[in-house]
């Protein structure tokens, strides 16, 4: 099986190591506009070679992990050289604007449109965690689009991985994850921008921080170069539960300032059933 990862950064590294370890006859070939992402890449072996666009004419997968700003351009130049039995894959973290990019291409039927609900706020090739992927929720869009024998090629190499697999719109999608994903970062970075402000003038508040602080802003610590070009293309949802938020954060800052602490108490204990709902949520693995 000849499989190409455009992009061998976090999410392409750690799909090339699971690819290699669950189909070890599997030949990888690299493609990356950072040459140095290459070397390295070849260097832990994530990949078994470099290559470039000519080679797609005869690979059995391909698997897009590149920003979402960069899939629009790419994919429809990727689906112009693939051959007919290739399946191409992405991990884009919007839907809506990538199926639009690709809808009236000849060859949409290759084309798999995936969003894996995996990953870590670290990047590049060394970020790559074997079973990143596994337990972890694959969402597919226009599953209807994609010629049938290849979407069992593609749902053979999830179902390996253990993946579980949700198929829903494009506009749904990107609704959904704006706010169990995209509200999440903002808040993340926001809450660290705060701090960091607050911290040039009180030098001792990094030394008071605590667990509960540190998973808040973990999500700080990802991609700006990958997460402006997701705001971008999700501005009008991000944009919808930003207002959401925000009113809830001013209601609870009223509360306080009327020292409502009762209703301070309810807001807190009915927000405590999401326990329940993020239960079944499997954590990421170690690093490793």
């Amino acid at each position: 099986m000849d499989v190409v990862v455009i992009g061998i950064g976090l999410i392409g590294g750690s799909f090339a190591k699971d690819v290699k370890q669950l189909f070890p006859e599997a030949h990888i070939i690299g493609i990356d506009k950072n040459d140095s992402h290459l070397d390295e890449a070849l260097e832990l072996n994530l990949i078994d070679e470099k290559g470039d666009y000519g080679v797609l004419a005869t690979a059995d997968v391909v698997y897009v992990s590149i920003p979402v700003n960069a899939l629009v351009h790419e994919l429809p130049k990727i689906l112009d050289v693939v051959g007919d039995e290739t399946v191409v894959m992405d991990a884009g973290s919007t839907k809506r604007l990538i199926c639009e990019s690709v809808a009236d291409h000849p060859n949409r039927r290759n084309f798999m449109a995936c969003h894996p609900i995996a990953g870590t706020e670290f990047s590049g090739p060394s970020a790559a965690i074997n079973g990143l992927y596994e337990g972890k929720t694959n969402i597919i869009c226009e599953v209807e689009k994609t010629a049938f024998k290849l979407q069992e090629k593609a749902l053979d190499i999830f179902q390996k991985m253990q993946m579980r697999i949700r198929y829903m719109s494009p506009k749904a999608h990107d609704k959904h994850i704006a706010y169990v994903s995209h509200l999440s970062h903002i808040s993340s970075f926001m809450l660290g921008k705060t701090v960091i402000e607050k911290e040039k003038n009180e030098r001792d508040i990094f030394d008071m921080a605590g667990s509960g602080f540190e998973s808040t802003v973990r999500l700080a610590k990802s991609s700006p170069d990958m997460w402006t070009p997701i705001f971008e293309q999700n501005r009008d949802n991000v944009v919808e539960t930003l207002e959401e938020y925000i009113q809830n954060l001013e209601n609870f800052k009223q509360l306080l300032l009327d020292q409502e602490y009762g209703k301070v108490h309810t807001e807190m204990s009915n927000t405590n059933k999401i326990k329940q709902i993020l239960k079944g949520i499997p954590l990421t693995k170690n690093r490793t």
